[in-house]
C-alpha cells in the first residue's frame, strides 16, 4: 500500500454514511508537503448539502448506536483499536508528508490514538451510573448517563489522529455519534484512519473536508449537539459564542504558553535534554510545548550551555530521513513563526544558537532549533503562544519570582518543573495556575488523566472519566416501588406547622 498513492486515491473524498464518496464539490484546497513543497493532493471543500447530509446520516444512526449493549460497542472499539494498528505503517507515511513531523512521532501518534480507543471501550462500560443513599425510606435513587447526540470534532493540523481519538473514542463509547472537520492540512491522512472505523454502523463516524465554512455550518446546526474544539483562541470564542445560543454544549483547547522552571537543585543535564525535548517536539507545533523558560540565576549559565549543547544534536531534515524534527506544517506557520523571532530580537533577546533557517534546504518550511537568552519577563514571546522550536530563557532570582512569572500568563495549559527539592515540587503542584503540572516529567500524557487548560486555554477536559463525562448528560433517577403517599411534605400541610405568630 503506497502513501503517494493513498493520498491520490482519497484526494476529493468525503466519509458520509459508513461509505468514501468523491465530493462534488465546486473548489478545492491542495495539499502540499511541507519539506518538499510537492503537491501530494486535494481536499474537498464539502458543498452544504454533503454536510447537511452527514449531519442527517449521524441523526439517524445515533439512537440505534446508543441502543446497543455497553459490551457490544466495548467489542466494536477494540476492533477499531486493532485496525488502527494495522494501518499505522501508511497512516504514519501519510501523515509526515502532509505537516512534516518526523516518521516516529507520526507512528507514535497512531499507537497513542490505538491506545486511547483501548482505554474508552473498557472505561466506558465501566460506571454508567451511580447509586446514591436514598433520602427517603423505601426508596432507590440513582443517575444514569446518556449521551448527548451528534459531537461535532474540529481538529488542528498539529497532532490530528491523536486528539481525533482522545474525544471521538469517547463520544462514540458513550452512546454518541460523531462528524469530524480536520484541519485543510492533513485532512487526506484523516480520510485514511476512518478505514479503522468502516465496521461501526453507518453514520457512527464521519468525516468531512473544508474550510471554515464547514466548521461554521457544522456549529451552527441545530441538530449537531456538542462541538469539541482544538485551535486558536479566537476561533475557539467564535465557536462558543455559536453554541451559547442554545446551550451547545463545547469542549475547547484554544492554546499554551507553557512554563518551565528550573531550580538549582535540578539535576542539568536532564533538565536541559527535557527542555530541548518540550521545545523542539513536532517542531515546536504542540499545544502543551514549553514555551517560556525560567531559570535560577544560580545555575542559569550552565543550563543555557547544556540546552545549547543538546540543541546542536537535533537532526532537521525531511520527516521521512533519519531527523529528530521536520519543517513546520505550513509556509503561513512558518512566516508567523519568523516574524515572533525577529521582535524578539528586536525587544532585547540574544540569539544563543538557531535564529534562521537550517543551510542546505531550498525547498520547505525548515526553520532552526533557537535558544534565546537575555529575555525579559514582558518580552512578547514570553506571553503569547510561539507554536515553533524556540527555548526563550529568562533569569530569575528565586522560586518565587518564577512561580510568580509563570502564573502571570492568560493562558493555563501545562507546566513544567524541574526541581530535587520535594517542598518546590509540592508548592508546584498546589500553585502553578494550569491544568497539568509536570515534575520533573514534561509533556506525559496519561489516557487515564484528564487533559485540559484553564484561563485563555479553554475549558473542558479530555481523557480520562473525566474527558468521558464530556461527551456525557448526567440524569437523576427516584423511584419510589410502592408508590406511597408523601405525607411527609404533600398537602394538606398539617394546622401543627403553620405560622405560629400573629399576622398582626
Amino acid at each position: 500500500m503506497s502513501a503517494l498513492n493513498e493520498l491520490t486515491r482519497l484526494s476529493r473524498h468525503v466519509f458520509i454514511g459508513g461509505e468514501f464518496r468523491k465530493s462534488g464539490a465546486a473548489s478545492v484546497l491542495e495539499v502540499g508537503d511541507p519539506a518538499t513543497e510537492d503537491k501530494i493532493g486535494e481536499i474537498a471543500d464539502t458543498p452544504d448539502a454533503e454536510v447537511a447530509a452527514a449531519i442527517a446520516a449521524a441523526n439517524k444512526a445515533q439512537k440505534a448506536w446508543n441502543a446497543k449493549n455497553s459490551l457490544t460497542r466495548a467489542e466494536l472499539l477494540h476492533e477499531v483499536a486493532h485496525k488502527i494498528r494495522a494501518l499505522k505503517p501508511v497512516l504514519g507515511e501519510m501523515m509526515t508528508r502532509e505537516m512534516g513531523k518526523p516518521y516516529k512521532e507520526s507512528t507514535d501518534e497512531v499507537e497513542w490514538s490505538a491506545s486511547a480507543v483501548d482505554y474508552y471501550a473498557e472505561v466506558a462500560r465501566h460506571e454508567a451510573g451511580r447509586m446514591l443513599g436514598p433520602a427517603t425510606d423505601g426508596q432507590m435513587h440513582f443517575t444514569v448517563k446518556e449521551p448527548l447526540g451528534v459531537v461535532v470534532i474540529i481538529l488542528p493540523f498539529n497532532y490530528p489522529l491523536c486528539l481525533l481519538c482522545w474525544e471521538a473514542a469517547a463520544a462514540i463509547a458513550s452512546g454518541n455519534t460523531v462528524i469530524i472537520k480536520p484541519s485543510e492540512i492533513t485532512s487526506l491522512t484523516t480520510l485514511k484512519f476512518m478505514e479503522a472505523f468502516a465496521h461501526l454502523p453507518a453514520g457512527v463516524v464521519q468525516c468531512v473536508t473544508g474550510g471554515g465554512r464547514v466548521g461554521q455550518q457544522l456549529v451552527n446546526s441545530p441538530d449537531t449537539h456538542m462541538v469539541a474544539f482544538t485551535g486558536s483562541i479566537a476561533t475557539g470564542q467564535a465557536v462558543a459564542q455559536a453554541c451559547a445560543g442554545s446551550f451547545k454544549r463545547v469542549l475547547i483547547e484554544a492554546s499554551g504558553n507553557d512554563p518551565f522552571i528550573v531550580m538549582p537543585s535540578a539535576p542539568l543535564d536532564i533538565a536541559a535534554r527535557g527542555a530541548a525535548f518540550g521545545a523542539y517536539l513536532n517542531c515546536g507545533q504542540v499545544c502543551a510545548a514549553a514555551e517560556r523558560f525560567y531559570v535560577h540565576e544560580k545555575i542559569h549559565d550552565e543550563f543555557v550551555d547544556r540546552v545549547v549543547a543538546e540543541t546542536k544534536k537535533v537532526r532537521i531534515g525531511n520527516g521521512l530521513d533519519k531527523v529528530d524534527m521536520g519543517p513546520m506544517g505550513a509556509k503561513r506557520e512558518r512566516d508567523r513563526y519568523e516574524g515572533l523571532l525577529a521582535r524578539a530580537v528586536s525587544q532585547g533577546a540574544k540569539v544563543a544558537i538557531g535564529g534562521g533557517r537550517p543551510a542546505g534546504f531550498n525547498k520547505g518550511w525548515f526553520v532552526d532549533a533557537t535558544v534565546l537568552v537575555g529575555v525579559q519577563p514582558e518580552a512578547e514571546i514570553l506571553n503569547i503562544e510561539s507554536f515553533g522550536p524556540v527555548l526563550p530563557v529568562c533569569k530569575v532570582k528565586s522560586f518565587d519570582e518564577a512561580m510568580a512569572h509563570a502564573n502571570r500568563s492568560k493562558y493555563g495549559l501545562g507546566s513544567t518543573i524541574y526541581t530535587a527539592d520535594l517542598n518546590e515540587s509540592m508548592r508546584a503542584v498546589n500553585e502553578l495556575e494550569a491544568g497539568m503540572v509536570w515534575v520533573n516529567a514534561p509533556l506525559l500524557d496519561n489516557d487515564a488523566g484528564p487533559f485540559g487548560g484553564r484561563k485563555m486555554s479553554g475549558m473542558g477536559r479530555q481523557l480520562g472519566a473525566e474527558g468521558l463525562d464530556s461527551f456525557r448528560h448526567t440524569k437523576l433517577a427516584m423511584i419510589d416501588p410502592a408508590a406511597s403517599a408523601h405525607d411527609f411534605w404533600w398537602f394538606p400541610y398539617k394546622d401543627k406547622e403553620s405560622f405560629p405568630g400573629s399576622r398582626k
